[in-house]
């Protein structure tokens, strides 16, 4: 196994994500959008005030106290994920990948996106897509020993990312 194949494997203690000692060249977290957040909180409404309308006491406001809150609660841990560079690696997630493999990166535009994440997409790739995100990064790995061709990742500043990547 490659030491890029190891390095991209999901390790106990997360130092890109919470304890990294370094300072971060680059940081990015992939928030939820505006538009996903009415949805839920409007269903889980219309959930509670259904069960609301057939039963009487504590029964008719629990589904408001559960349900409101876990559609708030939701969208949040959606967009816990983040995208950094920092002490020569690039951290997604849990996932990290040295500095030393990247050969190359270039930016996925929006009108490239749906063939680059469709027909074009390797199925080895490492891929983190957040469809609200209309550009990605493709990070292409010059590793001989890793299966991985390239990891995708959605990214709103692709620019500060490649120049990052580039500059570490």
């Amino acid at each position: 196994m490659s030491e890029s194949v190891e390095a991209a494997s999901i390790a106990g203690d997360v130092p890109g994500q919470a304890n990294s000692k370094g300072r971060p060249v680059f940081r990015e977290r992939l928030y939820t959008s505006w538009w996903a957040w009415p949805l839920p909180v409007i269903g889980a409404a219309i959930m509670a005030a259904t069960v609301h309308m057939g039963y009487p006491g504590v029964r008719a406001w629990l589904p408001y106290a559960v349900l409101i809150p876990l559609a708030i609660a939701i969208p949040l841990w959606l967009g816990r994920t983040k995208i950094e560079v920092v002490d020569g690696e690039l951290w997604v997630g849990d996932a990290h990948l040295p500095l030393r493999f990247v050969e190359d990166a270039e930016v996925i535009t929006p009108a490239e996106q749906r063939r680059a994440l469709g027909p074009d997409l390797d199925p080895a790739a490492f891929m983190v897509h957040r469809s609200s995100i209309r550009t990605s990064v493709r990070i292409w790995l010059n590793d001989p020993d890793d299966p991985t061709p390239y990891w995708v990742i959605s990214t709103r500043r692709p620019e500060l990312l490649i120049a990052a990547l580039k500059k570490s």
